[in-house]
């Protein structure tokens, strides 16, 4: 996503970084179990709106597929893929997608 916001629209951090929980008001549980956004006034959406919403803030070819992703019949099956992917995150390593705390510089706890 980093490399898609050339404008530096969206802010990514990582869940574990020490005071999230305080800093957005979001529970562990609930960090641990999807992504997050949280807009300016403070707004809070999680998983497959949050991605819906990411897309959307980068603007470009990816405000269709976020225009997609809020139909109805969409949106029902996005969250359903999303919660499925999110449980079995791990599988997914071999996208070589490293997390965001494994990287260098990057102090989570």
């Amino acid at each position: 996503m980093k490399a898609r916001d050339r404008a530096g629209r969206v802010l990514a951090l990582p869940s574990q970084l020490p005071g999230t929980t305080q800093r957005f008001g979001i529970s562990r549980p609930d960090l641990d179990r999807a992504a997050w956004t949280v807009d300016r006034r403070g707004r809070k959406l999680a998983g497959a709106a949050a991605i819906a919403r990411t897309l959307e803030a980068l603007g470009g070819p990816w405000r269709p597929l976020a225009a997609l992703l809020r139909l109805p019949g969409v949106a029902w099956l996005a969250k359903g893929t999303y919660a499925w992917v999110a449980a079995h995150r791990r599988q997914f390593r071999w996208l070589a997608v490293t997390p965001e705390c494994d990287r260098p510089g990057v102090h989570c706890t």
